[in-house]
């Protein structure tokens, strides 16, 4: 089953796939950006917005959200949460 999160304006992202949620205001989060934008895998979720936080896959994406970073990973406990007790009341 896949795990979608919102990650902000109607966009949802599988959270199986996450690595890491950063706070983009460090050079070297900046300069991550740039280099995911120039190699085809920056995909930008803020609807013109300012980023808040920029989400690392497995698969080497970056994803920038307008959300904050605490938001995003409050989502994702609440999905794996979730998923945890439908997996226990399916085993019982």
């Amino acid at each position: 089953m896949n795990d979608l999160v919102n990650i902000g304006f109607g966009n949802f992202m599988n959270s199986t796939r996450v690595i890491t949620i950063l706070s983009p205001d460090s050079a070297p989060m900046k300069k991550l950006k740039g280099e995911a934008r120039s190699e085809k895998r920056l995909i930008d979720a803020t609807y013109g917005r300012r980023t808040r936080a920029i989400i690392i896959t497995d698969s080497n994406h970056v994803i920038l959200s307008s959300i904050q970073p605490e938001t995003i990973a409050q989502r994702f406990n609440s999905t794996a949460a979730q998923n945890f007790k439908l997996k226990e009341n399916t085993t019982k």
